[in-house]
């Protein structure tokens, strides 16, 4: 087994709230941070100015959250122009809350804001062209009109309306992805925390992980577990179980685990907006050789690449440590994607890199001090049914690569054997 480094003295996890005795995470220079890598961003651009609705994007930018029902309807969204300040419109009272409380988004730049929850207001109604009509009026009061205007996703009602109105659009999520690449000590001390919560559950899991256990009451365990711990978002617990190991299903269900199931879990939250993704495969009572054997080469393959990755490596060098999909058994490599690769970790679940056999030969990338991500294998046994699924996050120092993934992996771990 290849030896990886767990530990760091620059990568901490301390306690979560703010105290005067201790430095932790410094919120006014994370915001400061993130917003100067957009600005830079956007100054290496064609574009006169940004129009962001990835409410990742938003939350970068801006330092504001509203998640919940509202994260995903398309009324939220943000304009980051060449004076580096941005605007935010937002639903209903949120703007009198951040004008209250969000102190470093200037007053003026709070807009109340509503497009129609993704359609169900009929663009007929105007409120999108209105919206259109003062974005564009912003832009001419600061002469960039006729600059493109970088949008990251977008409605079509509302992409029309915008050419309608004369201003070229072009794709701005490419430079956003690319300002949120590179962490500073405050996202790595973020995600350190966010991985350190899910630790402490995958502990709870193996003392409750018996036969007579349900998936989704497992799931109900780990959601309960970190909204205790402060998470602010649990986006999804996968739980797969017994014959449902392969193939690998992405979800969960209510099957009652049973004595000899193998058994993973995938735990994906985030605290402050920062996310895990953060696999552990267990059997349950009792171990089989197939299961064991598995589980031995998805660590090996784990272990390959994580010993490979340093700064200056490229991802295609990475890509070529996995297995092929035909010896996994499907037809392509997009047949299989998403079983053995790597996936940048942030505010969103899927940043830069994302690295695997299918895409990083077309399109290599470098691999940089400050990325964060994670590495996914995984090995269907012989006997049909069982499956090994092992990821681990890295940081990447100077030095290579820091795993902040702490419950122990090495082995196939046997919950509360016989």
């Amino acid at each position: 087994m290849v030896e990886v480094s767990r530990s760091s003295p620059l990568l901490s996890a301390p306690g979560h709230m703010g105290v005067d005795y201790e430095t932790r995470v410094d919120f006014p220079r994370l915001r400061d941070y993130r917003l100067a890598r957009a600005n830079a961003a956007l100054e290496a651009s064609e574009c006169g100015a940004f129009l962001l609705f990835d409410f990742y994007n938003i939350r970068y930018t801006t330092s504001s959250w509203v998640g919940g029902a509202l994260g995903d309807k398309m009324i939220r969204y943000a304009l980051l122009t060449r004076t580096g300040e941005p605007h935010l419109w937002d639903f209903g009272s949120a703007v009198k809350h951040h004008q209250l409380h969000s102190k470093w988004l200037k007053q003026d730049h709070n807009h109340p804001g509503f497009l129609g929850f993704r359609g169900a207001v009929s663009p007929r109604a105007g409120l999108m062209a209105d919206a259109v009509t003062q974005i564009r009026g912003m832009l001419i009061d600061l002469g960039l009109e006729n600059l493109p205007v970088g949008v990251d996703i977008i409605e079509p009602p509302f992409l029309f309306e915008m050419q309608r109105q004369g201003l070229q659009v072009v794709d701005a999520q490419q430079y956003m992805l690319d300002a949120r690449e590179i962490k500073n000590i405050d996202e790595i001390m973020l995600l350190n925390q966010a991985a350190a919560m899910v630790d402490g559950v995958y502990q709870d899991i193996v003392e409750a992980l018996k036969p007579g256990v349900r998936e989704n009451e497992i799931v109900a365990l780990a959601a309960k577990k970190l909204y205790e711990y402060g998470s602010d978002q649990v986006e999804a617990v996968n739980a797969i179980s017994g014959e449902r190991c392969n193939p690998h299903p992405h979800n969960f269900t209510d099957r009652i685990i049973r004595p000899g199931d193998q058994a993973f879990f995938d735990i994906i939250h985030s605290f402050n907006g920062y996310r895990t993704c953060y696999y552990r495969t267990f059997s349950v009572g009792r171990s089989t050789a197939p299961q064991r054997a598995a589980y031995g080469r998805a660590r090996e393959w784990m272990d390959t690449a994580i010993a490979a990755i340093r700064p200056g490596v490229g991802s295609d060098e990475i890509a070529s440590l996995f297995p092929t999909a035909e010896s996994l058994g499907f037809d392509d490599e997009l047949s299989a994607f998403g079983l053995q690769f790597c996936h940048g970790l942030g505010l969103g679940l899927h940043e830069r890199p994302i690295i695997s056999r299918l895409n990083s030969y077309r399109d290599p990338v470098e691999i940089k001090t400050g990325m964060v991500f994670a590495v996914e294998t995984y090995c269907p046994a012989t006997d049909g049914y069982s499956a090994a699924r092992i990821e681990e996050e890295v940081v990447i120092t100077d030095d290579g690569p820091v795993v902040i993934t702490k419950y122990p992996a090495e082995e196939l771990v046997v919950a509360n054997p016989y």
